[in-house]
């Protein structure tokens, strides 16, 4: 597939990475050349560099015969533009843009080819705010990923010690849990990822990842670590974008409390939110928060544009008695490095952004990817279409279905059934499948399996 990549930073280069190591015609535009000079080192790709809507330049980076723009600049009103000449000059097929500001997000019928022609929106800070609601409704939880609007979920969960299955092997979950039909799809012990298998053994501190619907997740969890108790107090440092969201998507449910340093801001929140309490001032600041009495907040969010910030401000609080830090990142590089310690979650929006990137740029009918682990794995919902003729897996047993090194079938969602994956399931068409991949080189070779041949047409 060839792809023009409009922009060089976190997510545009983090994109470029995945793809080009898929074997597809990467051109990255962008109009700093020290940064498209790395990625160049470093990837196989073409890089032009210049103003990423200017029609000379995207013919220069192959836009006469390019099968998807993806616009993800700096700058909504750019990525607006690059599409609109894309459309109009080239007919480029699908063009997928990067849009932050909620003035265009909320005006319906913008975005549609009488007006911008934009086919997919993707919105960070939308992603962003539904992942940590995610984490905040289950408690105790690394991770947590919805399956068909919700109706299965991934977990990852740190198994602790205590728990009632650390020390026990995998196939004791189904006799401790008859009634209850879940799997565990991957486990990463000290950062190297195991395949589970019956008579695999749980230790302290393994992250398992497991599937199950909805309704079971809170007693599988059970059985992993000892159950933390529902939130009910949570303090949002920053009240931008994805705070503001945040507050209005829980305030309802919670009781929340926002930090936020900017007097103007602060007013608008207070007009715009309904029961969250916003108050100005610095996060940072010690006695702000044992004044709000911190040791008793449940989980404290550190959500402003600025690492360094969110991360002190979290250390403090976790210092002063907050029971769960989550702390948001946009340096890939400071995620692994504070996670685990006194940052419960560190939450990368890059990472969540680029698996919604991808859901669209994968081949074969694939509905979602997910990245997992800081992008060491990736979680992929993809729909079996055609016949036992025409397909690689309908009308198959999981057994029989030849899957590649390290990839998992967890559960099949048939209709409104979350199905959990066992060897003499049969794959049916329509039915939407949950893989694990624990080495995203395997990409590939998943969506063939999920190609239809052309005896099914």
């Amino acid at each position: 597939m060839k792809i023009i990549i409009l922009g060089a930073g976190q997510v545009g280069g983090t994109l470029a990475e995945h793809l080009a190591s898929e074997a597809n015609d990467i051109t990255v535009v962008d109009t700093d050349g020290e940064r498209l000079r790395d990625l160049g080192d470093r990837l196989d790709i073409r890089t032009v560099q210049g103003r990423a809507s200017f029609p000379t330049i995207l013919r220069q980076a192959g836009a006469d015969d390019a099968d998807m723009l993806v616009a993800v600049t700096n700058s909504d009103e750019t990525n607006m533009v690059a599409c609109q000449v894309a459309h109009t000059l080239f007919h480029t097929p699908t063009k997928i843009a990067r849009v932050r500001e909620s003035a265009y997000l909320t005006r319906a019928g913008l975005f549609d080819n009488d007006a911008i022609p934009v086919d997919v929106l993707i919105s960070p800070e939308q992603v962003v705010t539904h992942y940590i609601k995610r984490l905040i409704e289950h408690p105790g939880a690394l991770q947590v990923i919805d399956f068909a609007e919700g109706k299965a979920l991934l977990v990852a969960v740190k198994a602790y010690y205590g728990g009632p299955l650390v020390g026990q092997q995998l196939r004791q979950l189904r006799e401790r849990m008859p009634n209850v039909d879940t799997r565990v799809a991957a486990i990463f012990r000290r950062d190297r990822p195991i395949m589970p298998r019956g008579d695999t053994v749980i230790e302290a501190d393994d992250e398992v990842f497991f599937i199950a619907a909805k309704a079971h997740i809170r007693a599988v969890m059970g059985e992993m670590r000892r159950l933390d108790e529902s939130y009910k107090r949570i303090v949002i440092a920053g009240g931008g974008q994805i705070g503001e969201r945040l507050a209005e998507a829980i305030e309802s449910r919670y009781q929340v409390k926002i930090i936020e340093k900017n007097p103007a801001r602060c007013r608008y929140l207070s007009d715009t939110l309904d029961s969250t309490v916003v108050l100005q001032g610095s996060a940072s600041d010690r006695d702000l928060l044992l004044e709000e009495n911190i040791a008793d907040t449940d989980v404290f969010l550190a959500l402003t544009n600025d690492d360094e910030a969110n991360i002190m401000s979290s250390l403090l609080a976790k210092r002063l008695g907050a029971k769960k830090v989550m702390t948001l990142i946009n340096n890939p590089a400071y995620v692994d490095l504070v996670q685990g310690g006194e940052i419960d979650i560190a939450i990368s929006p890059q990472l969540a952004t680029i698996g919604t990137l991808l859901a669209h740029v994968r081949r074969g009918d694939i509905v979602s990817v997910h990245s997992l682990r800081r992008g060491a794995a990736e979680a992929i919902e993809a729909i079996a279409h055609g016949d036992a003729k025409s397909s690689k897996v309908v009308g198959r047993a999981i057994a029989d279905i030849a899957l590649p090194p390290g990839a998992t079938i967890g559960a099949i969602i048939r209709d409104e059934e979350v199905l959990i994956a066992h060897d003499v399931t049969v794959i049916q068409a329509g039915d939407h499948v949950i893989l694990f991949l624990v080495d995203k080189k395997q990409i590939r070779d998943v969506e063939k399996l999920f190609h239809v041949g052309l005896s099914f047409f």
